[in-house]
């Protein structure tokens, strides 16, 4: 039987486990009193024979090999791996007491469910919870010695009134090489259907209530014979036990007292009873014996499980319950506190205190709140949020932020876009000695998109615009091909177009006599190519091809440096008409001419052209476009 000291230790007292100590039955004096006598009794045998039977220079030896033993016996991580295996010994141990089969909520659901108060119906539930008892039996003797002991052989269970004898018949008659414990589960089911079709059982539901229970009763069964198949890992086991062992080993020869005259490190002492390795020995081997007891708790030990008093106990309850107290009910009268809305059981002399305490409100009942932190405060801001929010889908602010989280391409575009329009800005302004060119006309231009140097005016929001890097513009009068560089913008960080705005600011601040003047270049000569370039769409993300010719070729106005005098050439007009190829023509800044030629292009991103008078000199301007159809750029020339 379990041994249970709870009410000894009901209230907290002073050196209240005192008294737990002198107890003898499943204490650890009575579990490891023979290894401990063991222990000593060859610690003393070591001892006397290096006191009185070795001689001086085996004793010197001796004492190497305990100085040598004392210090490496630390090695061993004893106290890591008895501390984990106790903790799943106890958890396992534990378990295993929950997984006990008990009949209660099978009878319970039995006396209620199955109903008649004739002799076929008391058979009934009589053998029902016969059967689950006898499923709970084999199990338990399986799993259990005191059990198995009490119930050796089938015989004895007949003998014992669990089974009859047709029952062992036609148990023993089904051939199987496994445990048969489930097969009253079998029985209990197949009469249960039967009581349905008698009209025993109402209903279903009440069916279905009492096979659930069953169910769960004899899960509980496997879940013991389980426990009982699938021990700890044996490695775990002996890996624990080797550690204890093969540390109080070494200590039998490393805590030896030497002599003191040989004045060895900490052995200025000799005492013949090692006190702390003697208690540390109790400890560790006392910790490990805790887990010898509870790894099989259905054995004989002093706390292991009372099988045979729950076999007996559940038996004659749930017999009671199913029969003696089927639709046994008191008499319905009314209770004391029939007119009492506030009854209150009495207390007794010894209790008598409880009445004194209040009753536990929460742990905010008694907080107190300055009279001015406890008026409301006007909420019209709330509220207005929300009679402006009643309209809108409460998700839009977290849409919003999931978008602003991710780049945007029409972000990067127009960032591109603004770049391209600042640097052709300055470029103008500071070639340009017009002094109607003013601050206020940039300003324009930024707020109208169709200003001089934008190009949103030409090319438009779509298209993914060119930042042009003229190197060396300000200093050389002559602008050489090298040192005129288009290089195509793919971001638009924000940080780059407030440098930008910086870098204009700070020439606007110079003064106009501290500018550079980059020199003009010359006007586009009058003849054009035999074969002119077409325009395919009207769209302003339409890339243009243009096939020049090889002796004579004219160059864009907007890759020349021209003050802008007219803000009506800038204005993105409509759709152009086919330019006559006979007729000297210039193409305003910033404005796409649209060819017509014979074959037709796809969209271009180069243009090469040549300069009548200054000798060959080419720019390369990337104009890309984001058009699903576009077909791949080439170079022209």
């Amino acid at each position: 039987m379990t041994v249970t000291y709870t009410a000894r230790v009901a209230n907290a007292r002073f050196c209240g486990f005192s008294k737990l100590l002198l107890a003898w039955k499943g204490s650890i004096y009575k579990v490891l009193y023979k290894e401990f006598l063991a222990f000593f009794a060859m610690y003393t045998a070591i001892s006397i024979t290096y006191r009185f039977f070795l001689q001086e220079d085996q004793k010197r030896s001796f004492e190497k090999l305990s100085i040598y033993c004392n210090h490496y016996a630390s090695l061993i991580p004893m106290s890591f791996v008895l501390g984990f295996y106790v903790t799943l010994i106890v958890n396992r141990w534990w378990n295993q007491y929950r997984s006990i089969p008990l009949p209660d909520r099978i009878m319970c659901a039995l006396s209620g469910g199955l109903q008649g108060g004739d002799e076929r119906g008391r058979l009934l539930r009589r053998t029902l919870m016969r059967y689950a008892s006898l499923s709970a039996l084999l199990i338990l003797r399986s799993v259990s010695t005191a059990a198995f002991k009490r119930f050796p052989t089938i015989d004895h269970v007949v003998e014992a009134g669990f089974m009859t004898r047709d029952e062992r018949k036609k148990f023993e008659g089904l051939q199987s090489p496994y445990n048969k414990y489930w097969i009253p589960c079998v029985w209990f089911t197949n009469l249960v259907a039967v009581a349905r079709c008698e009209g025993r059982i109402k209903d279903d539901c009440t069916l279905k209530l009492i096979i659930e229970e069953l169910n769960n009763f004899r899960g509980k069964c496997s879940m013991l014979f389980h426990y009982d198949m699938v021990s700890v890992p044996l490695v775990y086991t002996q890996v624990v036990t080797l550690a204890v062992y093969s540390f109080f080993f070494v200590c039998l020869i490393g805590r030896q007292f030497l002599e003191p005259a040989q004045a060895y490190p900490g052995h200025d002492l000799d005492l013949y009873v090692p006190i702390f390795t003697l208690l540390q020995f109790f400890f560790y081997a006392g910790w490990l014996k805790v887990a010898e007891e509870l790894i099989n708790p259905f054995g004989e030990d002093d706390d292991d499980f009372e099988t045979n008093w729950l076999i007996d106990r559940n038996f004659q309850v749930s017999m009671m319950a199913v029969d003696e107290m089927f639709g046994d009910l008191p008499l319905l009268e009314r209770d004391r506190y029939w007119n009492d809305s506030n009854p209150r059981p009495p207390y007794t002399a010894a209790t008598l205190f409880v009445l004194r305490k209040p009753s536990f409100q929460g742990s905010t009942f008694d907080m107190t709140i300055p009279k001015e932190e406890m008026h409301f405060q006007p909420l019209e801001e709330i509220a207005e949020n929300t009679e402006e929010h009643r309209g809108r889908n409460p998700n839009l602010p977290l849409i919003n932020r999931l978008l602003s989280a991710a780049p945007s391409p029409s972000g990067l575009m127009g960032g591109a876009l603004r770049r391209t329009s600042a640097q052709l800005q300055r470029l103008t302004r500071s070639a340009s000695p017009d002094p109607s060119y003013s601050e206020e006309d940039e300003g324009g231009s930024d707020r109208e998109g169709v200003g001089g140097g934008s190009l949103g005016s030409g090319l438009g929001q779509d298209t993914l615009s060119t930042l042009c890097g003229f190197l060396g513009a300000a200093s050389s009068p002559n602008v050489a091909v090298a040192t005129v560089r288009f290089d195509g913008i793919g971001d638009g960080e924000e940080e780059e177009d407030e440098r930008d705005e910086k870098e204009a600011g700070r020439r606007r601040e110079v003064g106009a006599e501290k500018r550079v003047l980059v020199p003009l270049l010359p006007p586009p000569v009058s003849q054009v190519p035999s074969k002119c370039l077409s325009r395919r769409g009207n769209t302003p993300s339409t890339v243009f091809k243009a096939r020049l010719s090889s002796a004579n070729r004219s160059t864009p106005d907007f890759l020349s440096f021209q003050p802008i005098t007219n803000r009506a050439r800038v204005t993105t007009p409509p759709v152009a008409k086919p330019i006559s190829c006979n007729k000297a023509t210039g193409i305003s800044l910033l404005t796409v001419p649209s060819f017509d030629t014979t074959p037709a292009v796809s969209m271009g991103d180069v243009a090469t052209a040549t300069v009548a008078g200054q000798g060959t000199r080419s720019r390369s301007v990337s104009m890309g476009s984001s058009d699903v159809g576009a077909s791949p750029s080439k170079t022209i020339g």
